[in-house]
């Protein structure tokens, strides 16, 4: 929570802050006296606010993992460590009690530490010591190490001088202190606000194992190979995808008979997600390379179905019956009017295709597969290796964003009528 109430600060902070500096600069369809709305030209994005929204979530990231490319002063509170200290109280059988002192050394989860010295005590509560990870727990076994125990009607009854009972939980200077269901203090010492870097590590951590890996590959791969083969793997989909879905979206959008015959079977098969397919795909077409792309395919057909459905539906009938009107042909009007005017939808359709096929193949690499960026994440987080699967992640979304970038970039030059009458 404490993340993206940061986040959002920043954003509305950043908004007014660069709204000041640029004045009449910003602009958005509020500060438009007329918007063509079905025109991508009519809003752009405020590069500054890109690079802002970008820095902010590497600082998130930084102060919550304690990234030393940060200034400490930057960081969340970290967990604690060094040495803890609390005390028990044990009750005997005949009402006398005895304190304890218990103390702890709690070290970083990458290092050890030897168990502190500490001296025995008169009474029949004994002193005792134990070590515990950062973000780990530990009990506190004072019956094996007492003079008294539970068999003897012992009990502990206070923690550094609060009344427990079992369930009960103190806090101390070091974290707290439970009183498990049996009796036995559980020492947790603060965990403070980072992220533990099992589970996130620090930026730094990620950009040093990432060079690792372009240098030595990972499981016998290079990185290329495993992305390359990812590549492979949803280009080949999308375009089988794209050769049976386009035309069949075209026979939809033109014949009612096609329509009425395929849109069921379209408008079914469009809200499955493809991963619910993978089991049938695997008994269909085994663990194979052809499981995968068949995968891919059904992800990329039915969208792009839909696009050019939606294309061929979507064309002004005017220009229809201009055409008409000149003396053209059916297939004049299908290649000068109809296919024209259909192709920004496609295009629309073929970027949200490719967007699920990249995001698909993670998916189609957990069965079997050897290479490709899928398989290195799930490997990865087998063994824990967080950073490779964040690396991982990253490098998918960054290629994911290229792919985007790279069909934007052909629909401006193959498609420059899209948003114009």
């Amino acid at each position: 929570m404490i993340p993206l109430l940061i986040y959002i600060a920043v954003f509305v902070g950043s908004f007014y802050l660069v709204t000041k500096l640029q004045g009449a600069g910003i602009r958005d369809y509020t500060s438009l006296k007329t918007v063509t709305f079905g025109d991508e030209s009519a809003v752009r994005p405020n590069r500054i606010a890109g690079f802002v929204s970008i820095a902010t979530i590497f600082l998130i990231w930084g102060i919550f993992t304690g990234s030393g490319l940060l200034p400490k002063f930057l960081h969340a509170p970290a967990p604690f460590e060094g040495v803890a200290e609390f005390t028990y109280t044990v009750q005997a059988e005949d009402g006398s009690s005895d304190d304890a002192l218990v103390r702890v050394v709690v070290h970083p989860r990458d290092q050890s530490a030897d168990s502190p010295v500490v001296p025995e005590g008169d009474g029949f509560a004994k002193n005792d010591a134990a070590v515990v990870a950062q973000w780990r727990t530990i009990l506190i076994p004072w019956d094996k190490n007492d003079a008294v125990t539970r068999k003897d009607g012992a009990k502990i009854v206070a923690i550094n001088g609060q009344p427990v009972t079992p369930g009960d939980t103190v806090n101390t200077d070091f974290g707290p202190v439970t009183l498990s269901d049996k009796g036995t203090p559980n020492f947790a010492p603060d965990r403070g606000m980072q992220m533990e870097p099992l589970y996130l590590p620090a930026p730094e951590t990620v950009w040093v194992r990432t060079v690792k890996i372009f240098k030595e590959g990972f499981r016998n791969f290079s990185i290329w190979e495993h992305l390359g083969f990812s590549l492979y793997r949803v280009i080949l989909g999308f375009v089988l995808g794209a050769i049976v879905g386009v035309p069949l979206g075209y026979a939809m959008g033109l014949s009612n008979w096609f329509r009425g015959w395929f849109d069921p079977i379209v408008e079914f098969m469009r809200p499955v997600p493809p991963l619910a397919l993978i089991p049938l795909v695997i008994i269909w077409a085994g663990i194979g390379e052809s499981g995968k792309i068949i995968l891919l395919f059904l992800a990329a057909l039915w969208i792009m179905a839909i696009a050019a459905r939606s294309g061929v539906s979507g064309v002004n009938i005017s220009k229809v019956h201009a055409a008409y009107s000149l003396g053209a042909s059916k297939w004049q009007i299908m290649r000068h009017v109809i296919i024209p005017n259909s192709l920004p939808e496609i295009f629309t359709g073929a970027r949200v295709a490719m967007g699920v096929c990249w995001g698909t193949v993670v998916a189609a690499e957990l069965v079997a597969a050897e290479q490709g960026a899928g398989m290195m994440i799930m490997t990865a987080s087998k063994f824990q290796n967080t950073d490779i699967v964040i690396m991982g992640i990253v490098l998918i979304g960054v290629i994911g964003f290229g792919i985007d970038m790279l069909m934007r970039w052909a629909e401006r030059h193959l498609v420059p009528w899209k948003g114009k009458s």
